[in-house]
């Protein structure tokens, strides 16, 4: 048996998994053909998150918003380009294995290896492009800021969870006879946020250093970590029926000593860092030596059971306190700019919106469900604002959108609910609508919460140093 609690609390695609492993070992034969798979992949990915993303950045939309809807064009819900498990199943149909079978000579036998292999490699590309865009955002973010609103931050995550839980929670069993733990299953699945679809709206539209910004980072942080542990708890409960406290308390412990202790010795060790790539010769001398740091720190956010982009996230707010902050972002940036859409391609791509069809009777029930969850989903996550304190005139809707999107968090929710059984087809299905309508609404309400007139006394208030031109400039 699969042991779905540890499954749940580990980094979200499994990184583990080598890169070209698949269902059957496969042979010196299909390397060739899944390296021209995942070549197309990328094709077809880096086509429709600009051509999509440009539509959308002339509508004055955030182009991420482009990235995830160009993922839904190529992706399971519509022309299928892609190549991912279909309906959770290990079947494979994709445009992309259409064409290798025609040109490259892919055999039938041979399909099922390939499919596995590709698509292995972009689900490991796309977790990639998200620790780098983690690693981005620490580093365009204030970490003394950060610091300042930490306590405003702990409240908005904290209410960000208990607040949606408990009234989906108690909604579902009260009004819809859920059974309690498939309930208290889909009440976590609202607790979820994305910080990485947030994060990238907030730099787009150059909030990042804002009051706002700030916060919502913050929050979004410590919500991915209490997201782990809420995970963790209901998996546990759907698996045994019994929530395992050593386990619990482990996360909790891990997660505190890991991102003061990354921050501590990180500030500690950085000089040397400086003087370090000041002495290399070679080509690369500062950005390799980055990322290094950024991989190493994600790697043991993953190694402890918590979440790669943690690490990364703390591996830049460490560097973005050295002198060669700037010179880093600006390298970062086209690396970011390579893995990152791929990212939110996927996320849009694995996602499938046909549950949003009415005329299905099969969808019926969770539509129903759906929009109680929505409605609990968004409001649960904007009431947050209202819990900010001893900042005059912030502008809190702003803080409550942005702690909106489930991304592909709350497709993990989803997915090991699934797996564990505990989850009915309607009430997985309605959580998967949830997820789909909170990461597609959140982008453009976050620009007008923004655009509102209460923003602008809170955007002037950011802090002396110019930190908001930097980040300008890095754009």
């Amino acid at each position: 048996m699969v042991d779905y609690a540890a499954w749940a609390i580990s980094d979200f695609s499994r990184l583990s998994v080598p890169l070209l492993a698949s269902a059957s070992e496969p042979d010196a034969e299909n390397a060739p053909l899944i390296l021209a798979g995942v070549l197309l992949s990328l094709v077809i990915i880096y086509l429709a998150s600009k051509l999509i993303g440009e539509f959308c950045a002339r509508l004055n939309l955030p182009p991420v918003l482009g990235e995830l809807i160009g993922g839904v064009v190529v992706g399971i819900s519509a022309f299928n380009l892609l190549v991912f498990p279909q309906a959770g199943d290990q079947t494979w149909n994709s445009l992309i294995l259409d064409f290798l079978q025609s040109t490259s000579g892919l055999t039938p036998e041979q399909t099922p290896a390939v499919a596995s292999g590709i698509s292995e490699v972009i689900s490991v590309l796309s977790e990639l492009g998200v620790i780098i865009l983690l690693f981005e955002i620490g580093l365009e973010s204030d970490l003394k800021e950060l610091i300042k609103v930490g306590p405003q931050a702990a409240v908005v995550a904290v209410v960000g969870v208990a607040v949606p839980f408990a009234i989906g929670t108690a909604g579902l069993i009260l009004l819809f006879g859920v059974p309690a733990i498939p309930a208290v299953f889909a009440g976590a699945a609202l607790t979820a946020t994305s910080i990485g679809i947030t994060a990238k709206v907030l730099a787009e539209i150059q909030r990042l250093t804002t009051r706002e910004g700030q916060i919502i980072i913050g929050a979004a942080v410590l919500d991915d970590v209490l997201g782990i542990i809420v995970l963790a708890v209901v998996a546990s409960l759907a698996k045994t029926g019994e929530i395992q406290v050593g386990n619990v308390i482990y996360l909790i412990v891990g997660a505190c000593v890991f991102l003061i202790g990354a921050i501590f010795l990180g500030r500690l060790l950085s000089p040397y860092f400086v003087a370090l790539t000041e002495n290399i010769q070679t080509r690369g001398k500062l950005i390799l030596p980055a990322m290094t740091f950024a991989l190493v720190l994600a790697y043991l956010g993953a190694a402890i059971q918590l979440e790669a982009i943690l690490g990364s996230f703390a591996a830049g707010l460490i560097l973005a306190e050295t002198e060669k902050q700037h010179d880093i972002s600006e390298q970062v940036i086209p690396i970011a700019d390579i893995f990152v859409p791929i990212f939110f391609v996927v996320v849009g791509a694995k996602t499938d919106v046909s549950v949003l069809n009415p005329f299905d009777p099969g969808n019926r029930e969770g539509l129903i469900i759906a929009a109680f969850l929505v409605v609990v989903a968004i409001i649960g996550k904007i009431v947050t604002g209202l819990a900010v304190f001893g900042q005059p005139g912030i502008n809190r809707l702003a803080i409550g959108i942005g702690m909106i999107p489930r991304g592909e968090v709350g497709l993990v929710f989803a997915g090991v609910g699934s797996a564990t059984g505990v989850l009915s087809e309607s009430l997985n299905a309605a959580i998967i609508v949830m997820v789909i309508l909170t990461t597609f609404v959140a982008p453009p309400l976050l620009r007008l919460a923004f655009q509102m007139p209460s923003a602008e006394p809170a955007a002037e208030a950011i802090a002396e140093t110019g930190s908001q031109e930097s980040v300008q400039d890095s754009r």
